[in-house]
């Protein structure tokens, strides 16, 4: 009361204003007066996480088994797994398919290949440059295999660009620049 009596009369705070501020502790005062935001910044990550992570949660299928699912679910494993067997054994039948014709195709490569070299080895033993032959069986595998009709043009005599005593290094009849 001593001190209230020093302090002017107007500026005197009356004991209900000050009744509120003895409710909360000092230093919990002080900490919300100086971290207030940041704590509820905080506050309301923390709920969003968790209202994130709940939805997450619920929307996961199988997280929660029903019971109306529970009866339905034996039928219905039974229903996928005929599938996913028939399923393989599909794919299975088409690698196998894959398979053979690749193994029919390596079998008529290595066949040509076998009568290549027969022919090879008959023309080296009638003396015959087995090079010669050997380009034009693969001029033939190439036209046999070809599908276009391109028919190659055979080039005309080729005329130099340049008279022929022209030399770059020598300096002379080149045009307007001399050394």
């Amino acid at each position: 009361a001593e001190e209230m009596s020093r302090v002017p009369p107007g500026l005197a705070p009356s004991r209900a204003a000050c009744s509120h501020l003895r409710l909360v502790p000092v230093p919990v005062g002080s900490l919300l007066s100086s971290y207030g935001w940041y704590i509820l910044l905080a506050a309301v990550a923390v709920y969003l996480l968790i209202q994130k992570l709940s939805q997450s949660l619920a929307a996961r299928p199988g997280s929660r088994p029903r019971a109306a699912d529970a009866a339905v679910e034996p039928d219905m494993v039974v229903r996928r797994q005929e599938a996913l067997a028939a399923a393989r054994l599909r794919m299975q039948e088409e690698l196998n398919a894959q398979a053979e014709r690749y193994k029919e195709k390596q079998r008529q490569l290595e066949e040509e290949k076998r009568r290549q070299k027969i022919a090879m080895w008959e023309s080296m033993q009638e003396g015959k440059s087995y090079k010669g032959n050997l380009k034009l069986n693969q001029q033939e595998v190439e036209s046999g295999a070809s599908t276009s009709s391109a028919v190659p043009k055979s080039k005309p005599n080729k005329k130099p660009l340049r008279g022929g005593g022209y030399n770059p290094l020598s300096g002379e009849g080149g045009g307007t620049c001399s050394w």
